[in-house]
């Protein structure tokens, strides 16, 4: 009941003071597994996604240091990262990352939906930088659609070292399932992770309109 209530009330607070805008909502299946992947500019990206999906709840990796506070502090951000369908992990690694990864795909296995970020990290300058082949990796082994998610404005809600949000509006655009299920099983796994990769990064910057680095993110903020 305690999550519920705190879902609801950030909720609210976030259509009162934000004014956001949500695009294409009826873009996300009511059931079944699907993957939210989304450019990442702010820490506060996995509350607004949660909150902008009404339909069902999904799923997102949190630092598992959100879950240990103590003190009614530490209670309530624990709630709160649990009824937004946060998943505690603790390594920052190549093999924490592996395993983030295997924890996502049992979610999806399990007919749920789940966010990732492609960057891997946030865009401190605002340009969207090339994706990692995680998300090739999930959509090719659980079969499930992939939804391209475009965040604008969420920087200023909340930016890189700001301790609280801001009343700032924002916008959240989800585009139209992409199918990986067929089609790429005549490729050496790696090629086939990178060019599913890629087509959804190019989804996503068809929504967003950012500037592209034909790069990796090696410099952005945590989470």
């Amino acid at each position: 009941m305690l999550y519920g209530a705190l879902r609801q009330t950030a909720s609210v607070l976030a259509r009162t003071l934000c004014r956001p805008t949500v695009q294409g909502r009826e873009n996300i299946p009511k059931t079944g597994a699907v993957l939210l992947a989304s450019n990442h500019l702010s820490f506060v990206d996995s509350v607004v996604i949660p909150l902008s999906v009404t339909q069902r709840r999904v799923r997102f990796l949190a630092k598992s240091d959100y879950f240990e506070g103590r003190g009614l502090k530490g209670g309530l951000t624990r709630a709160l990262f649990t009824s937004l369908g946060a998943m505690p992990v603790q390594r920052a690694d190549a093999r924490g990352a592996m395993l983030s990864l295997e924890m996502m795909l049992d979610r999806l296995r399990e007919g749920e939906a789940c966010v990732i970020y492609p960057e891997g990290t946030r865009s401190r300058d605002g340009r969207l930088y090339r994706g990692r082949t995680g998300v090739g990796l999930l959509a090719m082994e659980s079969k499930a659609p992939v939804v391209p998610v475009a965040l604008s404005g969420t920087q200023h809600v909340q930016p890189i070292g700001a301790s609280m949000p801001r009343p700032r509006p924002f916008t959240i655009r989800f585009g139209e399932p992409m199918d990986f299920s067929t089609g790429y099983d005549h490729l050496a796994p790696g090629k086939a992770r990178r060019m599913i990769t890629d087509r959804v990064m190019d989804a996503i910057h068809r929504m967003s309109g950012q500037e592209r680095v034909d790069g990796y993110n090696t410099i952005g903020g945590e989470g």
